[in-house]
């Protein structure tokens, strides 16, 4: 049986570029739909989970589109007010070899970021949920998507939900200075922290010892900032996940989780080409959300998580369009990319 799962954030209309093209070489763009918490319901309905994505979108038609995308892929849409006159938009640039990908938002005054609490009935929305998920992205779009963030956050708690961000530091959004004096206070919501290291220095203040830009990752570095972290804000969980690029098309991935008592480093991927990594975090969010309400242990759950986000980087779009079974043969050890037959 599936468990309730809900997110809230901003859906957006992404107009991407065809192939590598540049922007300025580009006079037509390949439309699809997302964002932070939209890409994290897809996952866990792909897992087989009633997830319910929270926003607020136009009553047009590109509104609909939007709700469209995400019922395509069984994504719960019940609790989507209609409304407001736009639909954030974001460009992206697809990188390759040194060149990094782009991306350019589009996304002020959108309905989500103008939207009143009178938009919605969180008891209703969190009644009977197991899990609720939401992104740094959410409080940083306005001061108003912040008062919702902690009006779900508070809603959640009322109905013992767990609590899961990612704390997902977006610099065009806001500075850290404003993140953390918007985020710090959420975080005695949160049962379960995931971020990267650089989310967790703008987010909460938190640095580990580790030359992430340089490629060095050391899991040891983490420990002492993970036990920190959950002494600090009593998590239960506090999960990184750990990149190294190489290039925009080369990069190894692997995680750690923390549960208060001991560490688990998940196994390393080499992922080569990259497709599209957009998305990427947030296809390692749904991932330890299933992995930690189906698994036996925070290993197991984690490893899930890992394999979930490195076979979304070989996935077009913003949504990772795999099931549970083609994540468990890859954690398992499948990572030959032999044609099924």
């Amino acid at each position: 049986m599936g468990k309730k799962v809900v997110t809230l954030g901003e859906i957006m209309l992404r107009l991407s570029t065809l192939g590598n093209t540049r922007f300025v070489q580009s006079d037509s763009f390949d439309v699809v739909y997302g964002g932070g918490e939209a890409n994290v319901a897809v996952s866990c309905a792909n897992y087989g989970h009633d997830a319910y994505f929270v926003t607020k979108l136009p009553k047009h038609e590109i509104g609909q589109s939007a709700v469209n995308a995400l019922r395509k892929y069984g994504v719960k849409t019940d609790f989507i007010a209609r409304g407001g006159d736009r639909v954030g938009i974001y460009y992206l640039e697809t990188g390759a070899s040194m060149r990094p990908s782009k991306v350019i938002y589009d996304r002020a005054h959108s309905a989500i970021a103008e939207a009143d609490a009178a938009d919605f009935d969180f008891d209703a929305i969190m009644e009977g949920a197991d899990w609720f998920h939401w992104s740094g992205i959410t409080p940083a779009i306005s001061d108003k998507a912040a008062e919702l963030t902690r009006l779900a956050c508070e809603a959640a708690k009322r109905h013992g939900v767990t609590v899961s961000v990612d704390l997902n530091f977006r610099k065009k959004l806001w500075t850290k200075e404003k993140a953390q004096s918007v985020m710090k206070p959420l975080m005695q919501y949160v049962d379960v922290c995931i971020g990267n290291e650089e989310d967790a220095e703008l987010c909460l203040g938190f640095k580990p010892d580790a030359d992430v830009e340089g490629g060095k990752t050391d899991a040891e570095g983490y420990k002492g900032i993970f036990k920190a972290m959950a002494k600090e804000f009593g998590f239960k969980y506090v999960i990184s996940t750990l990149r190294e690029s190489f290039s925009a098309t080369h990069n190894g991935w692997k995680a750690m989780i923390y549960n208060g008592e001991e560490f688990y480093e998940s196994k390393r991927y080499d992922i080569n080409p990259i497709i599209d990594r957009v998305g990427g975090g947030d296809s390692f969010s749904g991932g330890i959300i299933h992995g930690l309400l189906t698994k036996p242990d925070q290993g197991a759950a984690l490893e899930f998580a890992v394999a979930a986000s490195a076979l979304k980087h070989t996935v077009n779009g913003d949504f990772n369009l795999v099931s549970a079974e083609e994540v468990e043969a890859l954690a398992g050890g499948d990572a030959s990319g032999r044609v099924q037959r």
